[in-house]
This record gives structure tokens, sequence and C-alpha cells, in this order.
């Protein structure tokens, strides 16, 4: 039997592409995948970031606004998903948790302001994992933050994949790449990994971190085609609002 699995990359909302986003959900529309999983970073959390600690950018208002807003977006992908729809935990949305633990530990046991609770993924119905996930045959769902971080595009996840044993996709480095490490014997490959990074969904002209305003990332989102226990990962990157099949 078989069916495929879309993977949406990094949004960082408020920073957000909101063409790249519809694009992604049309996409599902037209796909009907199996089921839908998202990377992680779907909220960039700048507020409560260690690089903003004792700064501004602390004491900015917007967490709120920026907290519904990716709960509207992320009901829309939930609904074209048609109910089944998996985000990974990530660095960025990890930032509220971490915060919280550090300068207001009496309230980190409050279940209201655990990420499922306040970002409304349990009222949504999605599903959040905080842990790796093999969501297919051999193949596992991570942020990216788990390791070191490569340079080469689709390095950071074969690394991952080296270190689990397993295929790996991976957002966190917002590049779009495939690589692979096949091991032969007597003429038949004895083991088989991928390591694929499914980019980003960012607009990078709201990233002022950026000092030139450029960077080596790319659009894009993930399709694997599950056959039994054969994968088939294939990118499809996105230019100007469309996803190039």
């Amino acid at each position: 039997m078989t069916h495929t699995v879309v993977v949406l990359s990094d949004m960082q909302i408020p920073y957000h592409d909101r063409p790249a986003i519809r694009a992604a959900i049309d996409f599902i529309k037209h796909t009907k995948p199996a089921f839908v999983v998202n990377v992680g970073d779907e909220l960039d959390a700048p507020q409560p970031s260690r690089w903003n600690k004792g700064a501004a950018g602390e004491f900015e208002p917007d967490l709120a606004k920026h907290i519904e807003l990716n709960r509207e977006i992320q009901a829309e992908v939930f609904d074209a998903a048609n109910g089944r729809y998996h985000i990974m935990r990530s660095n960025h949305v990890d930032r509220i948790e971490t915060y919280i633990r550090r300068y207001a530990p009496a309230f980190s046991h409050l279940q209201a302001l655990k990420i499922e609770k306040l970002l409304g993924y349990d009222e949504i119905g999605l599903t959040y994992h905080r842990k790796p996930w093999e969501f297919a045959p051999g193949w596992i769902l991570c942020h990216g933050d788990e390791g070191s971080q490569i340079r080469t595009s689709a390095g950071t996840a074969l690394n991952l994949a080296k270190r689990f044993g397993k295929s790996v996709v991976c957002g966190h480095t917002h590049k779009a790449g495939l690589q692979h490490d096949h091991d032969y014997f007597d003429g038949r490959v004895t083991r088989s990994i991928y390591g694929m990074e499914v980019g980003n969904m960012m607009d990078m002209r709201k990233a002022q971190y950026l000092k030139t305003g450029g960077a080596n990332w790319q659009q894009a989102i993930g399709e694997l085609v599950v056959e039994n226990r054969t994968v088939s990962p294939k990118l499809h990157l996105i230019h100007g609002g469309r996803i190039l099949t």
C-alpha cells in the first residue's frame, strides 16, 4: 500500500512568507497526503530568547499576537491535512518554556503554560512531539538542533542519521538538500540512510538579524512516498510563492 507524507519547514511566525505557506497549504489539499509533519520553529518567539534578555526586545508586547497568528495558521494546515497534522519541538518554540524555567520557575508546572496548551495545539487537535519520532519505516523526524550544525545542505540531517542509524528529515538550518550514505557488500546494499533538510518558509526581508540581507537559505517543503517499507524522498523548492515540482 502506498501513501505520502508532506513535510513543512521552518515558518518562524511572524517572519513567515504568507505566499509560501499558502502554496504549501494548496499543495497539501491537492496531494491529499496520509498526514503532514512540521519540523518545528513554526513560531519564532524572539521575546524570551537569550539574545533579547535584558534588552528592549524582551519587553516587546507582541508575543500574544504572534501566538494567536500561529494558532490560526496551524489550524488552517490542520484542516488542509484533514486532521492528520504533527509538529516537532524546536529550539525557537522551546524558548518559551526555557524562559519560564529560568526566570519564573514557580509557573513551570502550570499546564496552561505548556506549549501544547499555550499555543492552542490541544484545542486544535494536532499532535505535538517532544522527542524525535519515527514517522515512516526507517525515517525519523526531528528539528535539527539535536546535533552539530553542518554548513553543507543536508549535512546536519545526514550527521543525525548516522547517529540514529536511520534516515532523518529535519529543518533548523533553513537549507534544502538531500544526502545519502550507502554501504555495499558483494554487490548488494547492506545499509542505506538519507539526510533530508526541508529549508524554510520565511520572508527573509523580515529577518532583521541578517546584517547583509542575504543568506544561503532555500524555501522548500518535503514529500515522502511510502510503499510498504520503501520510502522515496523528494524536495519541492518554493520560488515566488510557487511550489516547483
